[in-house]
This record gives C-alpha cells, structure tokens and sequence, in this order.
C-alpha cells in the first residue's frame, strides 16, 4: 500500500493557527526549496519573495553544517534566532525542514510549547 501523500498546506495552516502572533510557515526540502508555505492573513512580509527564497536555502546549508557536531554534541532540536522584528523558528524533520516565524514579544515559554506541539506533528516530514 502506498504511503498516504501529506498535506503540506493542512500542515502550514495549523502552524500559523496554533497562535495569534504567528507570522509565517513553511516547509523546505533539503535543498532549501519552498514546498509549501503560508503568510498570515493581515501580516505583511518582510522579506521579498527573492529574499525569502534565498533565507530557505540558507537554511538548509545551515542543517547541513550543523550535522557536523551531532555525533560530539547531539542532533538539533530546533534553531531559534531572536530579531528586532521577528522571532524565526527551525525545526528539522526527517527529510524537510519547519520554518516558522512570529511576533517577537511572545513569552518564552510561550514559543517552547507551540515548538512542542509543531515537532510533534511535523516530525515524520
């Protein structure tokens, strides 16, 4: 039987429903292609789509290098980077890559237990 094709866009739907200060969410592959992503109804990028694209490559460079020390130090939960404008996410899946951005004056704990619940159900990706 054939594995049941995952809804990439269901899946970038409930990240950016999961909270009202939630900004963006997208699925990268390996290469850092966009395969799916979403902006949040009434929120304005802030990055071009050249931009955004080029940020999604990076992202995967950086998974690769990172791969580097998962033997001496373990493999990577998730990469938070704390900007002035905006609070990026990366969470790494199987063989995809979560990337989620929010509003950056959400508490700690906060963003902790919505990073949970995304690994959860993007972990098979």
């Amino acid at each position: 039987m054939a594995a049941k094709k995952v809804d990439l866009l269901e899946i970038v739907q409930k990240i950016i429903n999961l909270d009202s200060k939630m900004r963006f969410a997208a699925i990268i592959d390996s290469k850092g292609d966009i395969r799916e992503a979403i902006m949040k109804t009434g929120k304005t990028s802030l990055k071009s789509q050249k931009e955004e694209e080029h940020f999604c490559k990076q992202v995967a460079q950086r998974r690769a290098m990172r791969k580097e020390f998962d033997r001496s130090l373990g493999k990577v939960r998730y990469v938070h980077v704390e900007r002035e404008k905006v609070s990026q996410m990366v969470v790494y899946a199987k063989r995809n890559i979560v990337y989620f951005t929010m509003e950056p004056e959400m508490p700690i704990n906060t963003k902790i237990r919505l990073i949970t619940k995304i690994k959860k159900f993007t972990a098979d990706l």
